[in-house]
Formats: C-alpha cells, structure tokens, sequence
C-alpha cells in the first residue's frame, strides 16, 4: 500500500525538499500541500491522506488549531497527523497530543528518520519515544493527584486489570519491551494489551492513550527531581 501524505507547512523550500524526499520511496506519495492551518484541513477533507505532516507555527490557522481540527472530524478518523517541532517546544507539542495527534518529530530530523516515522504513523503506531514520554508528561501532563483509594474513573471501567496496568507503565514511558519484562509477558502480549486498551477507550493511537492515563488520573505524574 502507497502511504498518502499531505505536506502542511509555511516555507515553500522545506515542502519542496520534504516532496521529494517522500516521493523518492516506492510506498509514499505526496498528495498536496499546504501553507497554513486553514488550506491543511480544506486539502485534507478533499484528498483523504493516510497522513499529514504538520507544522505547528504557520501564519493564519496555526497547526495546533487544524490538528484539532483534523482530529475532532469523524469523516477523517483514518487520517493520522504527524506534527513538525522542536522540542524547545514540548508545550505546543503537548497541546498537539491533546488534540489528537500521533507524534511529533523535530525539523532537524534526518530523511531516514523522518521517512521511518511516517511509516510509524502510517502502521497505526504512536510516534513517542518512552525518553519524550517521560518529558512530556512530566512537565505539560501533569493532574490533579487522585485519591488512589477510589476507583478508576468510569471511562475506564471496561479495561481488564491486566489493561490498566499495561497502560499506565505505557503512560510511564516504558517501551513494550520493558512493560514485557516487568509484567512477565511477552511483547506480543503487551502490544495486545495496548491495542485493546486503545480500542476500548476509542483512542487513536499510544499518544493518546497516554494522555487519557493521566487525564483519567490511572497515573499520577511525578515532577522531574532538580
């Protein structure tokens, strides 16, 4: 299958060289471009892509504002947005997550790392590195402390005890192959885990799921020690 993406950025050159790149592969296309936040989600309505990789800081419609946008659309539930930022940033990036988005990526990526992320997205997978978790939730995440008494909240009561605990070591920023290790499981297992885990609570991706964890307060986050 061809990925489709869809280029939203402000800076012709950049499109131009991100066009190229992704049209030099055999499984991606480009299938528009875009210039702010408003022609990203008219283009998008109209083509439909797998992707859209978007720039947070464009004139006009910021992309923050088109990501929610993109995400709140159920006639675009099969499109995924990859923001472009830096992570001097990590607020805007945070604010990407709750609106929906399925990662980010830096702008001083190298092409085999942006074209290795599109694939990521494009497989269903959230493009949020366990080290960037960590970051994130520590510092824009953070909830009200619950009472770890009380029950989970009721948007959580379908998951199993097994889900919940995959998914707040998922929320901690453990890969799955350290969720495996700690829970003894197999990898497999826990991508199960998580896969239903998101499917239940009608979360797009692993981003997402993170976000609800610490929304929901299944985690409580703990700030970063000086």
């Amino acid at each position: 299958m061809t990925i489709r993406v869809l280029l939203a950025d402000d800076q012709a050159l950049l499109r131009a060289t991100f066009r190229i790149l992704i049209d030099s592969c055999a499984d991606m296309e480009v299938v528009a471009e875009a210039s702010d936040g408003a022609e990203a989600v008219e283009l998008t309505r109209a083509h439909h892509p797998d992707i859209v990789l978007m720039d947070i800081r464009m004139p006009g419609t910021d992309g923050l504002t088109a990501t929610a946008a993109l995400c709140a659309d159920p006639d675009l539930s099969a499109t995924r947005v990859l923001i472009l930022t830096t992570f001097e940033t990590e607020d805007y990036v945070a604010q990407a997550l709750r609106a929906g988005a399925s990662g980010f990526l830096g702008k001083d990526v190298t092409a085999d790392t942006l074209l290795a992320g599109l694939r990521t997205v494009a497989s269903g997978e959230a493009l949020l590195s366990p080290a960037a978790t960590r970051s994130l939730i520590t510092r824009f995440l953070l909830a009200p402390a619950p009472d770890t008494h009380l029950a989970p909240p009721e948007r959580l009561a379908d998951l199993t005890v097994r889900e919940r605990e995959v998914m707040a070591l998922a929320a901690e920023g453990r890969s799955n192959t350290e969720i495996a290790e700690d829970l003894v499981l197999s990898p497999l297992t826990v991508r199960t885990h998580i896969h239903r885990a998101m499917t239940k609570l009608n979360a797009r991706d692993r981003a997402q799921l993170v976000v609800i964890a610490y929304q929901t307060g299944l985690v409580r986050a703990v700030p970063p020690t000086v």
